[in-house]
């Protein structure tokens, strides 16, 4: 491992958040008016990224630049990326399609913006300061040309809502804390105290609360570009009349697994995260920041 420049953030903000019921990457979750958003720069500053490149909707550019562009002005470099259900070759375009291709997609969208070690991640997530550092640490000791690959771990029953289903990412780890594989489970739920998770019949069956699970923190090096896009292309193919298919970044990964010269080393942190996908996660993720406030994990006014 080398010593290389201070690595990127990428934040995935595409999405409209349905199941929340409105655009959930601007709402306020304190009294000053903070986002979720505006936690994960905080923390990436703090941890030496260098670099944010935000991947959104051509329809909400205005506002987040007004909000974001201002705020991190002098502190790092800012660069926006767009992703739109159009974003794909003339032929795949499905009018009756309303949102983008999904996470796999945005990773492959991000190429011409990034050109160092880079860590991607939710938009509506708070994945906490020490996951920054330790994804910081790990990106800033990787030889950019290698194919040394990462991801944040974090226990199932930590990240799931008691207000609605949620999707998360089933890692299968080795003895050397490298993934094997990750399946992408689109429908974990709390049932009568219990997780289960929908398999491909749409049976609930039980699922372990101490799964290891991604929550879309994923770091990489340039080289990852080299993977997934004919593996999109496929996918189109076959998707391409169906307006809800998803190209996930697992999908990616998995492909990346099955390179001999690729590695995804799963790090550990202890790092409180909570995120949003309903409307009525939000008291409790306000109440969680109300007290890192009161803590001094953070000042009261972050800008």
């Amino acid at each position: 491992m080398v010593e290389t420049n201070k690595p990127t953030l990428v934040i995935l903000a595409a999405g409209m958040g349905s199941r929340y019921g409105g655009l959930k990457q601007m709402d306020a979750f304190t009294p000053e008016g903070d986002t979720i958003i505006d936690f994960s720069l905080y923390d990436a500053l703090q941890a030496g990224f260098g670099k944010f490149v935000f991947i959104i909707r051509k329809s909400f550019e205005k506002d987040f630049k007004e909000i974001f562009s201002k705020k991190l002005k002098g502190k790092a470099e800012v660069d926006y990326v767009f992703q739109e259900f159009d974003s794909v070759p003339k032929k795949y375009i499905d009018p009756k399609r309303t949102k983008p291709w999904g996470t796999g997609h945005a990773l492959l969208m991000a190429k011409d913006a990034v050109q160092e070690n880079f860590a991607i991640i939710n938009a509506d997530d708070f994945y906490g300061r020490e996951a920054f550092m330790t994804m910081a640490k790990y990106l800033s000791e990787t030889d950019k040309d290698s194919y040394d690959f990462s991801m944040m771990a974090y226990l199932l029953k930590n990240t799931v809502s008691d207000h609605g289903y949620v999707a998360r990412g089933e890692c299968e780890v080795d003895e050397n804390g490298y993934l094997k594989d990750v399946t992408e489970r689109t429908h974990i739920e709390k049932i009568d105290g219990q997780l289960k998770r929908k398999d491909a019949n749409g049976k609930f069956i039980p699922i372990d609360g101490d799964t290891i699970v991604s929550m879309n923190f994923w770091g990489f090096t340039p080289r990852c570009f080299e993977f997934g896009g004919e593996l999109f292309d496929a996918f189109l193919k076959v998707n391409k009349n169906n307006p809800k298919a998803e190209f996930f970044i697992p999908y990616v990964i998995n492909e990346i697994l099955r390179s001999e010269n690729a590695s995804v080393k799963v790090l550990k942190s202890d790092a409180q995260w909570f995120g949003v996908t309903y409307l009525e996660d939000k008291e409790i993720v306000e109440t969680a920041i109300a007290k890192l406030k009161d803590k001094g994990v953070y000042p009261k006014k972050l800008w």
